[in-house]
């Protein structure tokens, strides 16, 4: 029988956000979220043209009532069978204070609205990155004391305070919002397998998208020497190959998959860092 749940895609108008719901058409009811009214109806409408129906809703998943418009949605399909978190910012694109806002606050804020809509083979798919990987040398237990609870009051001030620059700018920042994404998949997946569920995040390397360019800061020499140091052909990635990976976790195939982090880099992280 047809699932006909609903699939969740965030962040749908950039070059992730499209290669997933393209990925997970016909696997659900197949609802994308955007920020950018205008970024989303193309992109409804690009997938239209190739067969693809969706729902949409706009607005900023750090808005308790879009948050509750979401979840009203998936609730109108009859529960998750997927949620795939590709929304966030890179650290070019804002502040310290609001990239570490919006890429952990509201994936954090995201999976607890999502969570009263588990069922048998719900999933949850969070775009983490190898930036997370990066900054894990730096990370004490109180920094990731902070990451582990990003709702708290004032998380990214205590966060500068204990850290200082590393989460004060917008790189080290995103870093570490980044890590704790990677640290709410494991955290979080005692609670969705309670309800037959699982959750994972997903850490792609350097991506040809316009965010995943601009992901290192506009630095060319971080990015080349990545690049270097990427086994399968010091490429970068493309969306798609990010999302085969996503559609693969969302499916009966990964049933035992279920609160751990993959790093889908071309294996560039553990070149640079060495192993671990």
């Amino acid at each position: 029988m047809t699932d006909s749940r609903a699939v969740v895609v965030t962040g749908a108008g950039g070059g992730m956000g499209i290669a997933c719901a393209r990925a997970l058409a016909g696997s659900g009811t197949l609802v994308l979220q955007e920020i950018d009214a205008a970024r989303l109806a193309s992109t409804s409408a690009a997938l239209a043209d190739e067969g693809i129906a969706t729902r949409t809703i706009a607005g900023d998943l750090l808005d308790a009532a879009h948050l509750s418009a979401l979840s009203a949605e998936v609730a109108k399909a009859g529960g998750l069978r997927a949620v795939v978190h590709t929304a966030g910012l890179s650290p070019t694109m804002a502040d310290a204070r609001r990239v570490f806002d919006v890429d952990l606050v509201a994936t954090a804020r995201l999976v607890e609205a999502m969570v009263p809509h588990l069922g048998p083979g719900s999933v949850a798919v969070l775009l983490a990155s190898q930036a997370g990987y990066m900054v894990a040398g730096a990370a004490t237990p109180e920094i990731d004391a902070i990451l582990d609870a990003p709702l708290e009051p004032d998380a990214h001030a205590r966060l500068v305070a204990i850290a200082g620059d590393l989460a004060g700018q917008p790189g080290g920042a995103y870093g570490l919002a980044k890590r704790g994404v990677q640290r709410l998949a494991v955290h979080r997946a005692p609670v969705f397998g309670r309800a037959a569920a699982r959750i994972v995040s997903v850490s792609p390397g350097i991506i040809d998208t316009t965010m995943g360019l601009a992901e290192r800061g506009g630095s060319p020499t971080a990015t080349d020497v990545i690049l270097e140091k990427t086994p399968v052909g010091q490429r970068m990635g493309s969306p798609d190959e990010i999302a085969s990976v996503i559609a693969f976790l969302c499916s009966e195939g990964a049933s035992y998959v279920s609160g751990v982090d993959w790093l889908v880099d071309g294996g560039s992280t553990l070149q640079v860092l060495g192993p671990r």
